[in-house]
């Protein structure tokens, strides 16, 4: 009973995180982008602590996943902040 409440509330919250993202109009993506390093930080530092206290072998392999994924989000994160700054910079990037 209690996994169907996982994945009830997995699936709501991924509806209401794509149906609020594609509301946002496409100049904030980038500023956005950039602000969301510290939620994705938060999700790294989660991830590793529930997979340093997971028991079972199935768990320990999807908090490696989830970590590696919230690792390439961090790093993507940092990407586009960096061209957004590179963009308004005087020199023009170069």
């Amino acid at each position: 009973m209690d996994a169907w409440i996982l994945i009830l509330i997995f699936v709501i919250a991924s509806y209401l995180g794509y149906k609020i993202i594609k509301e946002i109009p496409t100049l904030l993506h980038t500023p956005l982008m950039s602000g969301s390093n510290a939620i994705s930080g938060v999700t790294i530092l989660g991830s590793l602590v529930s997979t340093a206290f997971a028991v079972a072998k199935g768990s320990k392999i999807l908090g490696f996943i989830a970590i590696v994924f919230a690792t390439i989000n961090l790093l993507g994160g940092f990407v586009v902040t960096d061209r957004m700054l590179k963009m308004f910079s005087k020199n023009n990037g170069v």
